[in-house]
């Protein structure tokens, strides 16, 4: 018998873990942290995970953003995990960098807060150590896409998800069943990656939500709402600021301002990436040609640099990225983190939202209970780093711009290879209950809504 541990990432768009039990050994796939508001946050200090579960023998990993790899080095540090890490080349190399720059971010966010007094832990501890991530990162095996690989469950198999660089939804037979782990689906016609391969038949389907009863707007289309914001900035001599996602995110908006350049549509800024993570994940982006589209591949036959803007700018220290809000004209300045809940961001979230020039623009998901939720949602004053910030610069939503798959790009990827059961996971209640209501009318097929802790026999 085969059956699947829901320990993570069910009615939450963070935390993804799933168990698969079954075959020679149990098999995890994703090991995600947990993200947004602080009772969810928690969830990452809680050790429920292996209670009444068993340590999985190896862990097969969709992609590389941190809510489904995370709690990798947890994993390996606390509970002692020593087996295979599989994923693909790209997420591979993009592990090497996320996870040393999380264990960074988590020590440094911890002595500042020990610093200011903010924390209501005494002291403030990071999740995990720089030594854990070591141990973490000597345990990955890459795998090609469409090739077998035996696992201890049974064997699995990557295929393209187009939602970021080495990204991939995962096939997993275990004991005479298949089981598709979507992963984060992406979009079609976007520049840089190649479109999400459709998954093949299954028995059981898990897909994420996050979009779920949501719909793109089509009638802004992404280049569009860049252009706007990037013009009213440079109007009023102000600043733009883009909390985004090192990985992905952050790479379409640095092709798309060098098109616009080009196409004579928006001035020349100083254009600043504050993020050593995202600088470091670009470079990968370049690296790895076998999942470039046509229209990058074009641009580099070329010679044409298709993610440098004329005047692009590195801010690799935090001497470098302070100089940046002293700073007084015009410019553009991407930060992680994309839902503004730590890194650099929020540094350039003080500086710039208390004056009428700037603007905020968020170009991906946004959490409840995070900082950049409140923004998208209105609130007039903020809490950054224990001080109130009142929130004057305009702050703009640009959900074109979305790596995720909205509900009819979600139905369009199941396409004709309808599962017996399909699970709706990583997304919000309100989310999976209207996808759930779009899949019955489209599918015939049981739909089940799991929430944490729940065991399913696949």
């Amino acid at each position: 018998m085969t059956t699947i541990r829901f320990l993570g990432g069910t009615d939450t768009v963070t935390g993804s873990k799933f168990l698969v039990e079954g075959g020679r050994g149990p098999v995890l796939v994703d090991c995600g942290m947990f993200q947004g508001p602080r009772e969810v946050r928690d969830l990452n200090w809680d050790d429920p995970f292996f209670t009444e579960a068993p340590l999985p023998d190896e862990v097969l990993i969709t992609h590389a953003h941190m809510d489904h790899t995370g709690w990798l080095p947890r994993l390996v540090g606390t509970h002692g995990f020593d087996g295979p890490i599989r994923c693909t080349s790209a997420t591979a190399d993009l592990l090497g960098i996320m996870l040393p720059d999380s264990a960074r971010l988590q020590q440094e966010e911890a002595a500042y807060a020990n610093k200011k007094g903010y924390s209501r832990h005494r002291p403030a501890l990071p999740l995990y150590t720089e030594a854990d991530v070591e141990r973490t990162l000597a345990l990955i095996q890459p795998a090609g896409y469409h090739e077998w690989v035996e696992t201890a469950g049974g064997r699995a198999r990557f295929s393209f998800a187009g939602h970021i660089l080495g990204s991939a939804h995962i096939a997993l037979e275990s004991e005479g069943r298949r089981m598709v782990f979507s992963g984060d689906v992406g979009r079609w016609d976007i520049p840089v990656l190649k479109d999400p391969e459709p998954p093949p038949g299954a028995d059981l389907l898990l897909i994420e939500s996050t979009y779920g009863g949501r719909h793109h707007k089509e009638d802004t289309d992404p280049d569009t709402g860049i252009a706007e914001a990037v013009n009213r900035v440079a109007g009023r001599d102000g600043v733009l600021v883009i909390p985004a996602f090192s990985i992905g995110r952050t790479q379409e908006i640095l092709f798309r301002i060098r098109a616009l350049e080009d196409a004579g549509r928006i001035p020349e800024l100083p254009v600043f990436l504050d993020s050593p993570m995202a600088i470091d994940a670009t470079e990968q982006y370049a690296r790895h040609h076998e999942e470039h589209d046509l229209e990058i591949k074009a641009l580099e036959a070329e010679g044409t640099n298709p993610l440098r803007p004329a005047r692009l700018q590195f801010s690799h220290t935090v001497e470098e990225s302070k100089a940046i809000n002293r700073r007084r004209e015009a410019m553009v300045v991407i930060s992680a983190s994309g839902m503004a809940t730590g890194g650099r961001v929020p540094h350039h979230l003080k500086r710039r939202l208390p004056y009428p020039e700037n603007m905020v623009a968020f170009v991906g998901y946004q959490a409840e209970g995070t900082l950049g939720r409140l923004l998208v949602d209105g609130a007039d004053r903020v809490r950054i780093h224990g001080e109130e910030i009142e929130v004057v610069a305009d702050v703009v939503r640009l959900e074109a711009l979305s790596a995720h798959a909205d509900q009819d790009e979600l139905i369009r990827w199941v396409g004709e290879a309808v599962p017996e059961r399909i699970a709706l996971i990583h997304g919000e209640d309100e989310g999976r209950a209207a996808l759930a209501e779009a899949f019955r009318v489209r599918f015939d097929a049981e739909i089940l809504l799991p929430v944490r802790g729940d065991v399913l026999e696949v």
